[in-house]
């Protein structure tokens, strides 16, 4: 079998999307967020269900799934893969938008119910080693929760280290789910139960994709390479704009280093990157200017 990368949009959105499969959505939400008893969510409405994108429409677009309950709690579930600016703006941007969206003009307040954020990182955010962390509004006398409306929670992957015989709780499996899933042939048989996660890879197997749904996923992950090279040249040529209108040579020497360094870096994931799509080593060394021995030094890492 070949599962699709749970972290790539038209996976992600297929997965925890699905009308058909809200099963899956419910037990990630209970899991992640710990509702147990009454406050164990039983059914959903999904708001934006997944609808297969024209190849014309990829681009760089909010992967996100909408959902509400029966108590009328609105959950926001997005994937980041890469830590973009003003990150951390755009996303209270939206949690803010989806609250107060609740209501018309001149409608009462008690109306509007609460909304919790979960953000699945491809990348590091916090300080600290918890992979899984929850930000709320406190008291910072009392530190008691008095303003409930809006809670965020951000699933860190890169911290998760965990390996298949360690998983014990729901919420590791599912982490694990969606850091290694795309690197499976086979479902591990720590990850058969519960059943929903059985399901999730059953919706990532590309195997029973249509033809159309593997075409798109595949050109989105090609445009994903091309956006990450594009932003490497814009950061190229701003350095060496800024480097030409001179600076101290200590402060220069340093910069050319740490540069170097970064971009040598990116160039090294998008090759990464590049390798899991199964694209020819010769594209990836007029992509990323890598040489084929350091390509293939990558494949067994």
């Amino acid at each position: 079998m070949k599962f699709a990368d749970p972290k790539s949009d038209i996976a992600f959105r297929k997965i925890f999307g699905s009308e058909n499969k809200k099963e899956i959505l419910i037990s990630f939400l209970n899991a992640v967020l710990d509702l147990k008893g009454k406050k164990e969510i039983k059914e959903i409405t999904i708001l934006n269900p997944y609808q297969l994108p024209r190849i014309v429409d990829l681009k760089g677009t909010i992967v996100d799934v909408r959902a509400v309950d029966a108590r009328g709690v609105t959950f926001i579930v997005e994937c980041q893969v890469k830590n973009r600016p003003y990150f951390d703006k755009r996303l209270l941007y939206y949690t803010s938008k989806a609250y107060v969206s609740q209501i018309e003009k001149g409608e009462d307040f008690p109306r509007l119910d609460q909304v919790i954020f979960i953000g699945v990182l491809n990348f590091e955010m916090f300080e600290g080693t918890n992979y899984l962390t929850r930000h709320l509004i406190l008291n910072t006398e009392t530190l008691k929760q008095e303003i409930t409306d809006m809670e965020f929670n951000f699933i860190e992957i890169p911290k998760f280290k965990k390996e298949e015989q360690d998983l014990k709780t729901v919420t590791e499996k599912w982490v694990y789910f969606l850091k290694n899933a795309e690197n499976l042939e086979i479902i591990p048989k720590t990850l058969k139960t519960p059943e929903e996660i059985v399901e999730a890879f059953e919706v990532a197997n590309m195997h029973r994709w249509t033809r159309e749904e593997e075409e798109i996923y595949d050109k989105r992950g090609v445009k994903e390479v091309e956006e990450e090279l594009a932003l490497i040249d814009r950061y190229e040529k701003g350095m060496e704009k800024g480097m030409e209108k001179g600076m101290e040579k200590g402060m220069e020497k340093g910069m050319e280093k740490g540069m170097e360094k970064g971009i040598g870096q990116e160039k090294i994931n998008t090759a990464k990157k590049m390798l899991t799509k199964d694209i020819s080593i010769e594209v990836i060394i007029e992509c990323t200017g890598l040489t084929e021995e350091e390509i293939k030094s990558l494949i067994n890492n």
